[in-house]
């Protein structure tokens, strides 16, 4: 494809490292990097090196420190900012962005207080833009290093969906799209808090088995939350669902996982969050989902559980207590017609 014209907005691990690959592929890239401190830094050694240490940035990388310069005339603009910063940031540059412009989205997480997803804040602010979420099992460390990644690309649009598949794919990077904006958004965003409580359950010391039964059991209450919430459920069997779920789940890449490990070794909230060093956004997503699952009632035991341990200082034994004994039920809840118990 043509090369075109991106704005990063955000220059953290992940707007780096798909900086970096964009540039590579030989589109021209503007990066706004919103601390000076760091903007002088990288400007001085063309190196993340806060966020991505050792991954130079090639030179068709432009960076800016005011981020109406970043956005204007850009065809594409991703946003690569915590989700409780998204509306901010748009707010400051909305004006500069062109109606033209595709806004691709990488945050994974929803908005609190009015419990919205990305691209219903995204509507909110630009209307009349095209909007597509770039998601999957991806860690930036890995990107920026070209080790072999799938992300998918979901929007409305189908038309849109594909010209974001061709402006990020690569040898490396393999790009899907689907059309299930909702499902891809709630995938990405809530295995954030079933990934603290796989950390949870490390720093807790306990083994696979916990793990494998969190993770199945989380994949499971984030599809009952979709489903209300009108996602396709095959989703959540794909990329970015149990994809997602299993990378952040398992790696001491994910920031969620570390965090949640501390926080099972008996560290205090904020003190867990402090010694991660970046936002760890499944803390305000356990928030919001929690107020989910009363607003559409989904049971979610895991995330209440999680909820309580955050918020209400549940020790995290006793939250598991909880779970274990919770009442017998059949392994899947809604018995379909042509499933039933036969004597043999």
């Amino acid at each position: 494809m043509k090369k075109i014209n991106v704005g990063v907005i955000g220059a953290g691990s992940w707007g780096s490292a798909l900086a970096i690959s964009l540039a590579k592929k030989g589109h021209r890239v503007n990066l706004w990097v919103r601390q000076e401190d760091l903007f002088n830094k990288i400007k001085k050694s063309r190196e993340n090196i806060k966020y991505l240490p050792g991954v130079l940035f090639p030179e068709n990388i432009k960076l800016y420190n005011h981020i109406d310069d970043t956005v204007k005339d850009m065809d594409l603009i991703l946003v690569s900012v915590s989700s409780q910063a998204v509306r901010n940031v748009l707010e400051l540059c909305k004006d500069n962005i062109k109606e033209e412009a595709v806004i691709v989205n990488v945050a994974k997480g929803l908005e609190k207080g009015t419990l919205l997803r990305i691209s219903q804040v995204v509507k909110e602010i630009l209307p009349k833009n095209k909007y597509c979420v770039l998601s999957g099992p991806s860690h930036a460390e890995e990107v920026s290093r070209h080790m072999p990644t799938t992300l998918v690309a979901a929007s409305h649009s189908k038309e849109c969906a594909e010209f974001v598949q061709d402006v990020f794919i690569t040898p490396k990077l393999r790009v899907y799209t689907n059309p299930d904006v909702v499902g891809v958004e709630l995938g990405g965003a809530l295995k954030n808090v079933i990934a603290l409580g796989a950390g949870i359950s490390d720093g807790l010391g306990y083994g696979d088995n916990a793990k494998a039964a969190l993770m199945t059991r989380g994949i499971r209450e984030i599809s009952r939350l979709g489903q209300v919430m009108g996602a396709s459920i095959s989703t959540f069997s794909g990329l970015t669902g149990i994809g997602d779920l299993i990378v952040t789940c398992t790696s001491m890449h994910s920031r969620n996982r570390r965090c949640g490990i501390k926080l099972g070794q008996g560290m205090e909230v904020n003190e867990a969050v402090e010694s991660i060093g970046m936002v760890v956004e499944g803390i305000t997503t356990t928030n919001v989902a929690y107020d989910l699952s009363k607003k559409y009632n989904v049971d979610m035991p895991i995330t209440r559980e999680i909820y309580r341990i955050l918020n209400e200082k549940r020790d995290a034994k006793e939250a598991v207590v909880k779970l274990m004994m919770r009442s017998k039920t059949h392994e899947i809840e809604e018995v379909v017609n042509d499933i039933v118990w036969k004597e043999r």
